[in-house]
């Protein structure tokens, strides 16, 4: 039965390669300081950082359309970064790991999305961020459908990604579902706490516990069920699943009619979780264009969040990363 499982999988996993998917969203530049602490300042109770290196990578939108080309998918990001190095530095990461790029605009009235992490003996310190929050331009929102109405025709998926930077705005949301909807291709959406936008019409959505308690209507410090608040988001939206990652206790699965679907974790040793979420969405789309039911689909993309939480700072997973934890299943 595992021996049927693991071929099933990795017929799935060799699918991925012709996938095609138009991600829309907030791009981010991920910087990564690195560096040792061995003495606390004089000024203040702080520690001291002497810097080792710095690293940056794709954040944000711009992550989860790196994972999905890092397991083989043909990715078309739409988004806007400011005219400036890291807009710079961040489209010439994004086409240098094969991201399709000619939807990218860039917006000289903004500055690209910044976030540095001052980690220290494997251990975030600080978190800084630098960012323009205001909503996107009517012309930079009619650029984006454009650029989706012109490359449905061969799209497999649309996934759209709230990092409440302002591109992902409710008139965008809802014209991309309704061309989405026209052409019959399928609507992922990972959600952004605090940002209140109406979803109706998705296909499926991979909000974290506190994400879905609140687009659930679950006030903060109200006692509410995972399987209350994944059935409330089900009628809600009218989506075919809702998949809630629960951290540490893995993830469950919501479909219409069914009972909800626990799966545990599996990760053996967390090193950092940023960015894990852009794992899962990445993985579960992937897997369900590929022909996965909702169910494997949900079991590959734990897998990998599994994988991708042993990896420091903003990381991908790689397909053969995924057959070899597979190989281990027993």
């Amino acid at each position: 039965m595992v021996h049927i499982m693991q071929l099933k999988f990795k017929k799935i996993l060799s699918s991925f390669k012709n996938a095609k998917v138009f991600v829309v969203g907030d791009l981010i530049l991920d910087c990564f300081v690195w560096g040792k602490v061995r003495r606390i300042s004089p000024e203040a109770p702080v520690p001291v950082v002497e810097v080792e290196r710095d690293s940056f990578v794709p954040g944000g939108a711009a992550n989860v359309a790196h994972n999905m080309c890092a397991l083989g998918a043909k990715v078309w990001l739409a988004g806007i970064v400011g005219k400036d190095d890291e807009g710079k530095r961040l489209l010439t990461q994004l086409k240098e790991r094969g991201m399709m790029t000619e939807t990218i605009r860039v917006d000289s009235s903004r500055s690209t999305s910044l976030k540095t992490r001052v980690v220290a003996h494997h251990q975030q310190v600080v978190r800084i961020d630098r960012e323009v929050l205001s909503e996107l331009k009517e012309d930079y929102l009619k650029k984006i459908l454009n650029d989706f109405k012109r490359l449905s025709p061969s799209m497999d998926a649309l996934v759209i990604e709230d990092y409440g930077k302002g591109v992902v705005t409710q008139a965008l949301v809802s014209q991309l579902i309704l061309i989405a909807k026209d052409r019959s291709i399928p609507v992922a959406v990972d959600p952004k706490k605090g940002h209140l936008l109406d979803y109706q019409g998705i296909s499926f959505t991979t909000p974290n516990l506190e994400e879905a308690a609140y687009f659930a209507g679950v006030e903060d410090g109200k006692e509410v069920s995972v399987e209350e608040i994944g059935k409330i988001l089900l009628e809600k939206w009218q989506c075919q699943a809702v998949l809630v990652t629960l951290g540490e206790k893995g993830m469950c699965l919501f479909e219409k009619d069914k009972n909800p679907y626990f799966i545990p974790t599996q990760a053996r040793e967390v090193y950092d979780v940023s960015g894990a979420g852009d794992t899962v969405i990445g993985t579960f789309v992937l897997s369900v264009i590929g022909g996965a039911h909702f169910k494997e689909a949900a079991q590959l993309a734990n897998l990998s969040a599994g994988i991708v939480v042993g990896k420091l700072g903003t990381a991908v997973v790689f397909k053969d990363e995924i057959e070899k934890e597979l190989d281990n299943v027993r």
